[in-house]
């Protein structure tokens, strides 16, 4: 592994390695000038109210209202969450991020009128709207998306209640973000070669790869222990933040918070549920390729710590971050021309902010608005790992590009349930591009151990997440306290299903429950099993040549929120509701695991 130095302060990054969110605004004073003025705006949302039964006309006036207020509020906040996640010590930038999040709690009190205001106009004068009025029939998704759940919307100060505590609610989430990406302090550790290494998110990682089975328990044990030591603090945000979970399901009528979570973008539960079904049905596949891993190690007992790293050794395939820009243009490129110009784009305009730096938000992720560029924060160290990486939230910004220049701004996002199916078929057709090309057996058997343990971390283990995520929130509605220990011992109980016999239940795994913040996203991590199993079956039919496959697949990208995410994905190839894509896509990982316990006992 190469020697691993001291993070850069953030004024010490390249600029060409960052991202130039300029764009959005040229100067801080740039955004002050769009915070006031959507501020005031926000403040004449009131001219509005008990207006929208009045006439069609009315009801018009007031939708182009909230979404013009809508629209220039996400500029005004992605500025702000970038500028933030860019150094999350940088006093001022943290300042300017409380700004625009309490603005957005401002905005959504302002407008929490809306929906009981629409609900309360009887469906026959909302029909008649409709027919009568050319410019609402651009909103007669919108509305009907929102009249759907007439059975879920409180009353107007009910609603405005909640919103305007919107702020609270999200404490506990903003103070695990805070002490996990600024205030947590992480240990050093010795390299192979006896060096200190200060532990990060990032290096973590990094570690967790390395072919030093000392480094690799040393790094684990320090960085988990870190945890552990703050086991209660982290209980008590998680905890916090199930009971707001299930609280806001409660009070609007929902049987439970997964109801209220998969509702909002028209997810019947079953889907939730075969996920969980299927995947446990095929653990024996993830503790075959458990057990091929204690094998090729030779040891009498495997580690979580041994998860991670290549079972060919030290890396036999690494990338520089230029070279990785060329290997994703190639691996994308059965995608089509437009896609492309659309990558070259991303990458010579900036809107890759690439190094770790001290204080940068940990991960990697896809950010923008309406308006703005769709942004890639990444953290790079070399290794096929961050290929993958950046080639998964490609297929993010594209597809926000793609939405956003193909739809209104009412319909100009999408939701996380779409949203991972494109940036997972991005990771498909990074493998079998380089399955196609690399004929080092090696190199070869290098990129199939990378493939399953990426399905293993996006399938099996997103799963184990997501059943983690329900068993505590089905807990906590129960009445039963989420303590430390409580989520501590059901984990270890679970992470040791789901691995199986093969591996030792290191007492230190059991408290990574802590440091996961997905569990503070209500019923997100199924949706990177379900999106990654989806895209294996899209991927299959675009390298395939199927007929009508890229078209549709292109259409599913520029499709928004115009449609309910099952049925774009119907229009797609594909459907979700059920369990055929989700078999399908183990099939293809047991096909790879078999090629690859063949490579390796050549």
């Amino acid at each position: 592994m190469s020697e691993i130095k001291e993070l850069p302060a953030r004024q010490d990054v390249p600029t060409e390695m960052t991202w130039r969110i300029e764009d959005i605004f040229a100067t801080d004073a740039d955004f002050d000038k769009a915070y006031l003025a959507v501020e005031g705006a926000v403040e004449k949302i009131a001219d509005f109210k008990g207006t929208l039964g009045n006439n069609s006309d009315a009801l018009l006036a007031g939708i182009h209202s909230i979404l013009n207020v809508s629209e220039k509020f996400g500029v005004v906040y992605t500025y702000a969450h970038l500028r933030n996640d860019q150094d999350t010590s940088n006093s001022f930038y943290q300042g300017m991020h409380e700004r625009a999040s309490a603005l957005g709690t401002k905005l959504s009190a302002a407008t929490s009128w809306f929906e009981p205001e629409l609900l309360a106009i009887p469906e026959a004068t909302l029909t008649q709207y409709l027919k009568e009025n050319a410019g609402l029939k651009l909103y007669q998704h919108f509305i009907d998306d929102i009249t759907s759940a007439r059975s879920h919307v409180l009353s107007e100060k009910e609603e405005a209640l909640l919103a305007g505590a919107g702020d609270i609610f999200d404490a506990s989430a903003r103070t695990f973000s805070v002490l996990n990406n600024a205030d947590i302090q992480f240990p050093k550790i010795k390299d192979a070669q006896g060096r200190p290494v200060q532990l990060s998110h990032g290096v973590y990682g990094q570690l967790m790869e390395n072919t030093n089975r000392q480094v690799r328990e040393s790094a684990f044990k320090e960085f988990n222990s870190t945890y552990k030591n703050l086991k209660n603090t982290f209980a008590s945000t998680l905890s916090s933040n199930v009971k707001y979970h299930n609280y806001d399901a409660e009070v609007h009528n929902y049987s439970s918070a997964r109801a209220k979570a998969l509702a909002a973008n028209h997810i019947p539960e079953s889907v939730h549920d075969t996920l969980l079904a299927v995947v446990k049905n095929k653990l024996p596949l993830l503790h075959r390729y458990v057990g091929l891993r204690k094998e090729v190690f030779g040891v009498d007992q495997l580690h979580m710590y041994d998860m991670y790293t290549p079972l060919t050794g030290e890396a036999s395939i690494r990338y520089t971050y230029e070279e990785a820009v060329e290997v994703a243009k190639k691996a994308l490129a059965p995608l089509g021309e437009d896609y492309l110009r659309i990558v070259t784009e991303a990458f010579s305009e900036r809107w890759v902010d690439v190094v770790e730096n001290k204080g940068k938000r940990s991960g990697a992720y896809s950010s923008g608005t309406y308006g703005t560029n769709p942004y890639i924060l990444m953290n790079w160290h070399e290794s096929l790992d961050q290929l993958y990486t950046l080639v998964h939230e490609m297929g993010h910004s594209v597809h926000s590009y793609y939405t956003r220049n193909n739809q209104p701004y009412v319909y100009g996002n999408y939701s996380i349930f779409l949203a991972e199916i494109a940036s997972t078929t991005n990771e498909n057709l990074l493998t079998e591009y380089l399955l196609e090309t690399q004929t080092d057996p090696e190199i070869r058997a290098y990129v199939l151990n990378r493939y399953l343990d990426g399905f293993k971390g996006t399938i099996f283990r997103q799963t184990q997440f997501a059943e983690f995520e329900h068993y505590i929130h089905e807990q906590a509605a129960a009445g039963v306290p989420l303590t430390s220990e409580f989520m501590t011992n059901y984990y270890a109980d679970l992470n040791a299903a789901y691995y199986g016999p093969a591996v030792a239940r290191d007492p230190e795994i059991a408290y990574e429950w802590a440091r996961i913040p997905h569990f503070y996203y209500n019923y997100y991590v199924y949706q990177y099993a379900t999106g990654f199993s989806a895209a294996s079956t899209l991927a299959e039919g675009i390298l395939a040549g199927k007929e009508g496959a890229l078209e549709a697949y292109l259409t599913y990208l520029k499709a928004g929120c115009s449609d309910y995410p099952i049925e774009v994905m119907k229009k797609a190839g594909v459907d979700m509701t059920k369990k055929a894509y989700i078999e399908d896509a183990l099939q293809v990982f047991e096909t790879r695991l078999t090629e690859l316990e063949t490579l390796l006992k050549k």
